[in-house]
């Protein structure tokens, strides 16, 4: 009588426990993924934006500075994630914060130069990269002869576009790091209004037209 009192037990309990464990299985396995998807989708929808404004230090004080030169002893080199600068594209809705660094803080609050590239006024290549959906979006609005103004805190810059391009985003051959001459590539997502990361990179290229150069950097 017992016996047939725990084969009953057995057949009640079995399905209830069996079901239990796949539930606390499946959770272990979806819920990190669905973390990560509202986290993705929080950024693009949500109406309160996470704050980043005290996670950075902004070095970036106006100047005048449109000279040829300035010393290196006068600029003040910009340390990852500081905020040394602003970067603008008239007419076509750009207008952003310049960080070093291109992590999470410069581009959430802004864009960002790439640490293995250079800053203006160092006679090399300066690559920028920003956010599709956000600060960089306005780049779908780019033409050729537009003028790209970056202000500093020891000059003002301006590069003049000469071309643009959507090229595969392990195609390392779409900028030059080790060119001997100014130049300045600005480059995001694509397409402008997909979601997340994607396969493909838009590229502006720009030549220098103005702004002083760094002078002493190896004295």
């Amino acid at each position: 009588m017992k016996k047939s009192n725990n084969n009953k037990l057995g057949i009640i309990f079995t399905p209830i426990i069996f079901c239990l464990v796949m539930c606390l299985a499946l959770t272990a396995v979806v819920l990190p993924k669905y973390d990560k998807l509202s986290s993705l989708l929080g950024m693009f929808i949500s109406d309160t934006q996470i704050d980043y404004s005290s996670a950075y230090e902004n070095i970036f004080v106006p100047t005048k500075n449109s000279g040829d030169t300035v010393n290196a002893e006068d600029v003040d080199f910009p340390g990852l994630n500081k905020q040394f600068g602003k970067l603008s594209i008239e007419g076509a809705d750009v207008d952003a914060k310049l960080f070093y660094g291109d992590g999470t803080v410069p581009l959430r609050n802004g864009v960002g130069i790439y640490g293995g590239s250079f800053i203006p006024g160092y006679g090399k290549t300066i690559l920028v990269a920003g956010h599709n959906n956000t600060y960089f979006n306005g780049l779908k609005n780019v033409k050729k002869g537009d003028i790209i103004k970056i202000r500093t805190s020891y000059g003002n810059y301006e590069y003049k576009i000469t071309d643009t391009a959507i090229h595969d985003s392990k195609n390392t051959s779409a900028y030059d790091l080790e060119a001997d001459y100014e130049n300045l590539i600005l480059y995001t997502c694509y397409p402008f209004d997909g979601l997340g990361l994607t396969n493909l990179r838009f590229f502006v290229y720009a030549e220098k037209v103005k702004g002083p150069e760094i002078v002493g950097l190896y004295e």
